[in-house]
């Protein structure tokens, strides 16, 4: 048996349907290429044929990333498999994964169907499959909750069918490690033909067991774990890809299995992850959260300064996460930026140094010091911005007080044009959002939520504020940085109005295109 352990990673399928606003096609490009280096086997892009956006993104995933397998997510359903081909065929390599519902509570109640007919819908799904790829995933949803006679029925089927993969999910994290390590035991011991596939896991966490569910099959015999960064999804999300990653190479000697993740990436391809996807990572979450590496107790700081092992049973620069903080001035070069964010872990090609050096310099004379986490900050935004922004910050004004009834004036270039508008609210940013709702004249735009949050430390950090609007039974997601609140907000609305110009201008060729024009 193989001692290769492979990740197959679903951030952007099962961990993006679980966000409160939907990601970007340009968003999840980014995720893609960061799970990319990141090392990840397998990227499952999307279900294409569940929105016109969906297809898009994995089709532009497909085209992009060269070194994973792309994969895309398809019901057993004769047009979701020929969604899922036309957007996977520009790929240099790519799966299809289709599944079908295989417990009696899902077969009965949502399918209401027979197991035999179940069991001829999921072979003539992969044969359908095998006509595009011969890289095929079948998945037996809530696998975990299925009779284990039905279960062997189907995996036996789905391989015969030629099936390469077979995928057995929890899928409401309803088993202990014990019930499902038992489950996979059992397909190896009694599925005739499960040699010839790889098996593979999808742990939910809805009891906080995903991760222990994963190992106990793997010490099983599965060779795949199914897993999203920061271990995002529906519910109470999925197993974490950092922690699998983390606990196959911190105890190696136990399990002696490897897999392909670089674990210097995992810090900062979290970080991208929770920034993209407006989801914070928890304080003490294992691996990346803000104090996986921190010591309070004086007992421990004496421990680790005299030795680091005992009590971190992996360094911080393991996962990437560098723990010396470089503060530079507007005194500091471009080479020396370079340097800094080199040792951060960013190639050249992730960066164009002299936008990243203008943002840092202008970031520079305002606070005095600049420190990597400024650095990465700028570094995100300016990755985030648009190539032909519609919308665009030229001026803003605001002013407030205890006894000032607060106001903004905010000049916006629209389309190349810059118009100007003053209004009050009930603080400053309620005040510029105002100014800038009678500018672009609209009202069907919703503030659903907002966030402020502060990057860095001390009174000048960065103020980062996230948003999410509703439009058209849409929502959106927009961030905005800067020193100043105010500020910062209007640039999260202004992300929000690009991302929401660019939505209408695809329904309307979408429309030209239903019409003939």
């Amino acid at each position: 048996m193989s001692q290769h352990v492979k990740i197959f990673d679903t951030t952007l399928r099962d961990g993006e349907q679980a966000l409160p606003a939907s990601l970007t096609v340009k968003e999840k490009l980014q995720i893609a290429l960061a799970l990319e280096k990141l090392g990840v086997d397998i990227i499952e892009a999307g279900f294409p044929v569940s929105s016109p956006g969906d297809f898009e993104s994995v089709k532009t995933i497909a085209k992009e990333v060269k070194n994973s397998i792309v994969c895309g997510l398809s019901r057993a359903l004769p047009k979701d498999i020929d969604a899922c081909g036309e957007a996977l065929r520009i790929a240099e390599r790519f799966r299809i994964h289709t599944f079908i519902a295989t417990s009696d509570i899902h077969v009965g109640t949502k399918l209401k169907k027979s197991q035999d007919e179940v069991v001829e819908m999921a072979v003539a799904a992969v044969k359908h499959a095998r006509q595009y790829t011969d890289d095929v995933e079948f998945s037996c949803e809530d696998a975990g909750r299925t009779h284990i006679d039905y279960l062997c029925r189907m995996v036996e089927s789905a391989i015969k069918a030629g099936a390469t993969t077979v995928n057995i999910p929890d899928t409401v994290g309803y088993t202990t490690p014990t019930e499902f390590g038992s489950i996979i035991q059992q397909l190896f011991n009694r599925v005739p033909n499960i040699d010839q596939a790889t098996i593979s896991v999808h742990c939910h966490n809805d009891l906080g067991l995903a991760v222990a569910n994963s190992l106990a099959a793997v010490e099983q015999g599965a060779r795949q774990v199914e897993c999203t960064v920061n271990g995002i999804g529906e519910r109470a999300g999925n197993s974490s890809l950092e922690e699998i990653a983390m606990i196959l190479q911190t105890r190696n000697e136990r399990y002696g299995l490897t897999t392909s993740i670089n674990s210097q990436e995992i810090h900062r391809t979290s970080k991208l992850v929770s920034q993209l996807c407006n989801m914070p990572v928890q304080a003490n979450k294992a691996i990346v959260g803000a104090n996986a590496f921190a010591h309070s107790s004086g007992i421990h700081q004496d421990g680790v300064l005299k030795g680091q092992n005992t009590y971190e049973i992996m360094t911080p620069e393991s996962v990437g996460l560098n723990k010396n903080q470089l503060n530079l001035t507007s005194r500091s070069g471009r080479h020396v930026i370079k340097h800094r964010l080199t040792e951060l872990g960013y190639a050249e090609s992730d960066y164009d140094l002299e936008e990243v050096y203008a943002s840092f310099l202008r970031l520079a004379d305002k606070k005095g010091q600049v420190f990597d986490y400024d650095l990465e900050a700028l570094l995100f935004f300016n990755q985030q911005k648009h190539e032909e922004a519609y919308y665009e910050l030229d001026y803003i004004q605001a002013t407030s007080g205890r006894d000032i009834i607060p106001s903004a004036t905010v000049t916006l270039v629209i389309g190349g044009k810059p118009v100007t508008h003053s209004a009050i609210g009930n603080g400053p940013v309620d005040a510029a959002y105002n100014a800038i709702m009678q500018i672009i004249n609209e009202n069907e735009i919703d503030i659903i939520d907002f966030k402020l949050d502060s990057k860095g430390e001390g009174a000048d950090a960065l103020a980062q504020v996230s948003i999410i609007a509703k439009y058209k039974e849409r929502r959106f997601h927009g961030i905005g940085l800067a020193t100043d609140i105010v500020e910062s907000g209007v640039k999260a609305l202004i992300f929000v109005l690009n991302n929401m110009h660019l939505a209408d201008q695809i329904d309307e060729q979408k429309q030209h295109i239903v019409s003939g024009e």
